[in-house]
């Protein structure tokens, strides 16, 4: 039996087997069609008025939120009264099991290249949710899944996210939603949900929650269950750099008349789907795992040098950005043309101004540095803060990389081979630096699975308590 992460197939097949056992506690239905004819399946569990709403799959790189689902829906339809959340007299679960399968079917293509065994995991026995047993995958519910990337460079040779416009979460933002966008919209207005949480993975870092309203309560869960499973909290994240932070690696949505609240090329962030639950009282988490940890962004001491690193990873994120673009303007001629290949709309989206628009966000940031007085002043940046742009500014090349490794590597054209050698020479010492600049370790499949799983159950009791249902 293989020991991977679930593909979007077996997700599938695992909640039909769930449904089987748990007839009338559990079902699953149709909430839409993707772009390219793929079914976008919700799966449901318990019968409780209160609808929590679960989206799995937002991004085709970040594959730990299959098993995540699964562990939810197994809760909810076995009928696990540990927390108010897994009543399901008062809570029905909905668990979108894939918002992009289209994605989803390019980032499985390459997946189980440099790939190595990892530890399995079982939904049924999350630690802290569920009876206790051993690692191993509870009756009906398919292979124990827990295969990972051996390292960064077989994770960015294989990944596959798509342009903001194309990525389901973000695309409300564009002139013409795309079908799993509108698919999603339509279920929150049908659903009116107290709670949605969005499922995702960062490559590399640790652990933290982005709110659009603060849950108090969810702080000490939320640290006990990282703690519990050696992942760091992330004290800083590019991805909320200007929201409010009332507690370690939690972040909420700033108000929408803040001068400085987004990170670059979010500002349009109230027309996601993670605000759109906010139209009926609801609150979105955005619950973030590591697939590898670094504890360096952990570390809240003020970074001294940060000034300097700031300018260094601005012209690391450009030099970066440059070096692939020039392939990439060796090779447009023979690859395939981007109205057909998601892959090389991606390389032409970054190359059209996405790694100056990263390094440029941070001015204000050095500015802001420069400006401090005194060691205490709040305006100093971390270590931990100066780490997570310091990912930033390294995936972002990689990114590029690998998606024209892939694209040189189905060409035929006479020039592909000394391409591939140059770009390859600066993918491998590029994934090899990462690793070694930020002390990175892998985090078990079980470890992410069962953080996230918890975490959402703890954000779903918090809102419950919000209503006075907790």
């Amino acid at each position: 039996m293989n020991d991977r992460y679930f593909t979007v197939a077996e997700v599938t097949d695992s909640a039909r087997k769930l449904v089987s056992r748990f007839p009338g506690t559990a079902r699953l239905r149709r909430i839409g069609t993707s772009r390219e004819g793929r079914p976008l399946l919700m799966l449901s569990a318990g019968h409780g008025p209160h609808d929590a709403l679960v989206v799995a799959g937002p991004h085709p790189d970040e594959r730990a939120a299959g098993g995540t689902a699964l562990a939810l829906a197994e809760l909810a339809a076995r009928g696990d009264r540990q927390s108010p959340a897994t009543d399901p007299s008062l809570v029905t679960w909905n668990i979108v099991l894939c918002l992009d399968p289209d994605g989803a079917a390019l980032a499985e293509a390459g997946a189980d290249a440099g790939l190595v065994l990892g530890r399995g995991f079982d939904p049924v026995s999350v630690p802290g949710l569920g009876n206790g047993a051993e690692p191993g995958f509870g009756p009906g519910l398919g292979p124990t899944s827990a295969k990972r990337p051996a390292s960064l460079s077989s994770y960015y040779r294989t990944a596959y996210r798509p342009m903001a416009a194309e990525q389901p979460e973000w695309a409300p933002v564009a002139a013409h939603p795309i079908p799993e966008t509108l698919a999603l919209l339509r279920v929150i207005d049908e659903l009116r949900p107290f709670v949605q949480c969005s499922l995702h993975s960062t490559d590399v870092g640790g652990s933290w929650i982005q709110l659009t309203r603060d849950l108090p309560d969810l702080a000490v869960p939320f640290r006990e269950s990282a703690d519990a499973l050696g992942i760091p909290l992330q004290q800083g994240t590019y991805d909320a750099l200007y929201w409010e932070n009332p507690s370690p690696a939690i972040y909420v949505l700033p108000a929408g008349d803040s001068a400085a609240r987004l990170a670059a090329g979010s500002e349009d962030i109230a027309r996601s789907t993670w605000c759109a639950p906010q139209h009926y009282g609801g609150v979105t988490a955005i619950i973030e795992v590591p697939i590898w940890a670094t504890p360096m962004v952990a570390d809240t001491t003020p970074e001294p040098e940060a000034v300097r690193l700031l300018s260094d990873l601005a012209d690391l994120v450009r030099d970066g950005g440059r070096q692939v673009t020039a392939v990439l303007d060796k090779a447009r001629g023979f690859l395939p043309p981007p109205e057909t290949d998601p892959l090389r709309r991606v390389l032409e989206w970054m190359a059209a101004g996405l790694y100056d628009l990263v390094a440029t966000s941070w001015q204000p940031l050095a500015q802001q540095v420069a400006a401090a007085n005194t060691p205490e002043d709040p305006r100093h940046l971390t270590t931990a803060q100066v780490t997570a742009l310091d990912i930033v500014a390294r995936r972002q090349p990689l990114r590029a990389a690998g998606l024209l490794l892939r694209l040189l590597e189905a060409s035929a054209n006479t020039a592909v081979p000394a391409l591939h050698d140059e770009l390859s020479d600066l993918f491998t010492t590029w994934s090899a630096d990462f690793e070694t600049a930020l002390r990175t370790h892998p985090v078990p499949v079980g470890a992410q699975v069962a953080h996230q799983t918890r975490t959402a159950v703890a954000a779903a009791e918090c809102a419950l308590k919000a209503l006075g249902q907790g």
